[in-house]
């Protein structure tokens, strides 16, 4: 019994009827397959990642948007394999509200201030041309 996560289910960014499947304010920005892939091994989950499908409702083709997280929630008796995950929407809250909490995604956004502070000086001279 494995169930199939996308990434578009976590994905803040998008709509319900572009594929997200729990509330917008528990939802991620931009999780990957291998970001899921991560969190459900680690809690202790059967875990197999299929890279090269994709949510078929995604229009973008890029890479960053491809691939789906196989899980194993139930055993061939039908009992739930970890008793604190009994349903599909129980892992995908748990995977998002531990996503952010990656190192990854910690080391990122350290980074990405600074950078961002040193692009907002060159906007400089971008007003109306003189006549």
């Amino acid at each position: 019994r494995f169930i199939c996560i996308y990434p578009a289910y976590l994905n803040n960014k998008k709509t319900i009827a572009e594929g997200r499947r729990i509330p917008i304010d528990k939802a991620v920005e931009n999780p990957t397959s291998t970001e899921i892939q991560d969190v459900c091994a680690a809690v202790g989950f059967n875990v197999f990642l299929e890279k090269n499908k994709m949510y078929p409702r995604e229009w973008n083709r890029d890479v960053q948007y491809r691939g789906r997280v196989r899980i194993q929630l139930k055993q061939d008796d039908g009992n739930p394999c970890l008793p604190q995950f009994p349903t599909r929407k129980s892992v995908m809250l748990y995977a998002a509200e531990t996503i952010p909490k990656l190192k990854t995604r910690t080391q990122k956004m350290g980074g990405s201030d600074q950078s961002l502070q040193q692009g907002d000086g060159g906007k400089k001279g971008k007003g109306k041309k003189k006549k």
